[in-house]
């Protein structure tokens, strides 16, 4: 399968992407070269800032345009340290930016900052939203009812076992074995974009009976939250983490359940697997990253992208993670 490098002057990764005006928008992370120790808590992945990436074409052969830094975590008033992966919305003509970074105490939020255009730059609101934690943002604007619904969390360093009904938990638990596996979140936004509206919701991954899927399952949540909509469905894809794959849940609605239904991308060079989906021009697009470049060096992450096909049905058929890209 065609796959190419579409960024090959700088580390970057967790790409989140969307079509603005006509054109691809890339809101990725970005790594930076530095002698880390890797540890289960992420301390490997310092990202102090983050560029908005374009193309204007066929995103397998079009020139990809950095925009230059449109964040930076010196200009975040809260901020403590690791500005990790983002996702963005747009809303009457502005363009909301939504962020995980630790706070002064050491502890994952979710800030928003706003722009008037999709490139940035963007200005951080004064402090993080209200009910916030965890990691790895995406933003679905639903066309069925018009609403913006925003999710989030991972497991390990992304600090999701910390939590339980949104409560922070005193002793951070993680599911072991036959317990049901640690969901993600998904929370609707509040008409002014920055703020949630209500409580966030789990967002069960099941079985075709119904039921979710076991700790212990290869196919479980891990982080990488993203969804969006093919023929009326929605598709919730995601990374299972230490397992390595990226897979994917089919729903009804916003907040699923959503029924597993298989593997999109197997395992990459690197650690990490983190991607998004987009139509576009009439075609569908995985982007996602991987470390070969840096010669497997998981904090030093490249962008990649291939095409993406469904069957008849529905399905996606997987995609081999270790193919040469171009």
């Amino acid at each position: 399968m065609k796959k190419r490098y579409l960024f090959p002057d700088d580390y970057m990764a967790d790409p989140s992407v969307h079509v603005f005006n006509g054109r691809i928008y890339i809101y990725p992370s970005h790594d930076i070269q530095l002698d880390n120790v890797e540890n289960d808590n992420g301390d490997q992945y310092v990202m102090q800032d983050m560029h908005v990436l374009s193309i204007d074409g066929d995103p397998m052969t079009a020139p990809v345009i950095d925009h230059g830094k449109a964040l930076d975590i010196a200009d975040i008033p809260w901020a403590g340290r690791q500005l990790w992966d983002c996702d963005c919305a747009e809303k009457d003509g502005r363009y909301f930016l939504y962020f995980p970074l630790k706070d002064r105490n050491d502890i994952f939020r979710i800030g928003v900052a706003v722009a008037s255009r999709p490139e940035g730059p963007f200005i951080a609101e004064p402090d993080p939203i209200r009910g916030s934690y965890s990691i790895d943002i995406c933003v679905l604007h639903d066309d069925a009812d018009g609403e913006y619904y925003l999710y989030f969390g991972g497991l390990w360093g992304g600090q999701l076992q910390r939590y339980a009904d949104n409560k922070a938990l005193e002793n951070p638990y993680l599911p072991e074995g036959a317990e049901p596996s640690l969901p993600s979140r998904c929370v609707r936004l509040s008409k002014d974009m920055l703020q949630f509206a209500e409580e966030p919701r789990p967002v069960q991954v099941v079985d075709e009976e119904g039921r979710p899927l076991r700790a212990d399952d290869p196919h479980r949540f891990f982080e990488a939250s993203w969804v969006h909509k093919y023929n009326g469905k929605y598709y919730f894809s995601y990374s299972t983490g230490d397992s390595h794959l990226l897979c994917y849940a089919v729903g009804d609605n916003p907040y699923g359940p959503f029924v597993f239904k298989g593997e999109i991308l197997s395992p990459v060079v690197g650690w990490t697997t983190h991607h998004s989906i987009i139509e576009y021009r009439g075609k569908w697009y995985l982007f996602h990253h991987d470390a070969a470049p840096s010669g497997g060096r998981s904090w030093l992450r490249s962008l990649k992208v291939c095409e993406l096909t469904y069957t008849p049905d529905g399905h996606i058929l997987p995609i081999p993670g270790t193919d040469t890209p171009v």
